[in-house]
């Protein structure tokens, strides 16, 4: 299997450094050389123009299951177009009653090319496949529903 690595790093330089008073804004260097700036959410003392761990969870899983419905879809002979997921996900307290991710929501609409176009029934299951093969979405214990917008 792969392995798949970050660098993160975060420091303080002469920022205060208290109980909810210290620097929240960090960096995530990817293997390929590119950099993210990030920081906690909003709602947390965050950076509001920099992603937050929150934001990149919902991406992650939004992008595989992406990848994995873009391979589903070209496995049984439709031609994708275009992809938008309009995605979201929720804090809040888990069964055990720690914060966490409870829940997220991919609202993929999908354009296709070609006379080749799945009926409503095929879409859905283009999406159901997808999502049991999305290698992010069975790694999270989160609720994720998946709302496919209706097909163009």
């Amino acid at each position: 299997m792969s392995d798949h690595r970050i660098t993160l790093n975060w420091q303080r330089h002469d920022a205060a450094f208290e109980r909810g008073n210290f620097p929240k804004d960090h960096q995530v260097r990817y293997l390929g050389g590119q950099t993210l700036a990030v920081s906690s959410a909003v709602a947390y003392g965050g950076n509001v123009a920099l992603a937050d761990p929150e934001q990149m969870l919902l991406s992650a899983l939004s992008s595989s299951h992406l990848l994995t419905f873009l391979a589903v879809a070209a496995n049984r002979g439709f031609v994708v177009d275009e992809y938008l997921d309009d995605a979201e996900c929720e804090l809040g307290k888990n069964a055990e009653g720690a914060m966490a991710v409870v829940s997220a929501t991919l609202r993929p609409t999908v354009r296709f090319a070609g006379d080749n176009q799945p009926n409503a029934e095929e879409y859905a299951k283009l999406h159901e496949r997808a999502h049991r093969g999305c290698f992010v979405g069975q790694s999270l214990k989160t609720d994720v529903r998946i709302d496919a917008r209706p097909l163009e």
